[in-house]
């Protein structure tokens, strides 16, 4: 049986952005997404597209934006809802902050939503599921046919680095630094279908991959697909899951406007008839390892002969070759925030510096909630 894919009219954008609860006295995070939800007003909290929503553990919600055309769109439809959340959190002794792992919470302490669906999946995936505790940053971009996904999807997989370093902000776990700028990625990569998308040649290999696992019983539906980057055949596009949870707007801003522009210009030589290379499985694993590890220090494979480059030079790079595209799409202010993170660092390690000038795990919070309230890169 096919797989209907809802093409979109142009490169449309979604943002997903996932959220921390955090207790204003303790700093540590709060499990009490069901009462927070539940104050919203109903039109934020249910339809088809609710702009606030559930996640697996009670001290995570959930913005989700509408269909938009630009990233400025995006972000002033998830900043209505973020007042809102903020009006209804406040009175509870509650802030939103956002980070890939709340620096000291205890994942072991972590409290499921309710809900028949989060039951099931902790049921079925058991420790690795337990742990998901972490939050991040999902993009979709509309893709206009069918048959451009697979190799947009391919193509975006080796830029799956430079995503995720500029997102990174996971350095801790359960309040030890783990030598990592993004725990997160070892974390969520313990589920069983997380990780860069399986190697897929076109629409007819993804609708055998899914319809396979849908008949084996591994999964129920596309959502169960962990990938780094999938298709979203309901909605039209390709969703972009790889990045920590950024801790601003203008963060956001600036992965929505390299997702967005990389798409478009996929596209675009996909219209002249250009081939999009699709780097090799095991490259795409290991530089993503490497970002993961190093964050934007990181230096990735360049080539299948084992060269590197620094990953910085890769993002700089690819900053410059979309300017053109990105202001066709109007996101060019965005796409600038690139160089404003690699000058003052990823979120991994702005919060490493917190506790390198004498700083606790607890006033790495404090600076995460002022980067938000402020949006503000290392305030």
């Amino acid at each position: 049986m096919g797989i209907e894919f809802c093409a979109s009219r142009r490169n449309t954008l979604g943002v997903e952005w996932e959220l921390q609860l955090v207790d204003v006295a303790t700093r540590a995070l709060r499990p009490e997404a069901s009462a927070v939800i539940a104050t919203l007003p109903r039109a934020d909290t249910e339809g088809e597209h609710p702009s606030v929503k559930h996640e697996l553990m009670e001290s995570t919600v959930e913005l989700v934006s509408g269909v938009c055309d630009t990233v400025d769109d995006a972000l002033a439809d998830l900043s209505r809802t973020l007042a809102g959340l903020r009006a209804a959190a406040a009175p509870r002794g509650i802030a939103p902050a956002c980070a890939g792992a709340h620096p000291f919470s205890d994942w072991r302490e972590a409290v499921p939503s309710p809900g028949e669906r989060y039951a099931e999946l902790l049921d079925e995936l058991q420790w690795p599921a337990r742990q998901i505790q972490t939050f991040g940053v999902h993009v979709h971009v509309g893709v206009t046919d069918r048959d451009k996904v697979i190799p947009v999807l391919n193509g975006i997989t080796a830029y799956l680095p430079h995503f995720l370093a500029l997102s990174a902000s996971s350095p801790f776990w359960v309040g030890a630094d783990t030598g990592l700028a993004s725990a997160r990625t070892l974390v969520f990569g313990a589920l069983p279908t997380a990780g860069p998308p399986a190697p897929l040649g076109d629409w007819t290999d993804f609708e055998e991959f899914l319809v396979a696992l849908q008949r084996a019983g591994t999964i129920r539906s596309i959502r169960e697909v962990w990938w780094d980057v999938r298709p979203h055949p309901d909605f039209g596009t390709v969703e972009l899951r790889v990045c920590d949870g950024l801790p601003t707007l203008r963060e956001i801003g600036m992965v929505a406007a390299l997702a967005q522009s990389l798409v478009h210009r996929f596209e675009v030589l996909l219209d002249r008839g250009v081939t999009l290379p699709r780097p090799a499985a095991w490259l795409v694993k290991e530089n993503k390892w490497r970002a993961a590890r190093h964050g934007l220090d990181a230096a990735v494979i360049s080539d299948r002969a084992g060269c590197t480059r620094a990953l910085r030079e890769c993002i700089r790079e690819l900053a410059a070759d979309l300017a053109p595209v990105s202001a066709e799409l109007g996101c060019s202010a965005h796409l600038a925030t690139v160089e404003e993170v690699l000058a003052k660092g990823a979120s991994y390690a702005r919060q490493r510096r917190v506790v390198a000038a004498g700083g606790t795990v607890a006033d790495v919070v404090d600076a995460l909630l002022r980067e938000l309230a402020s949006d503000t890169i290392g305030v």
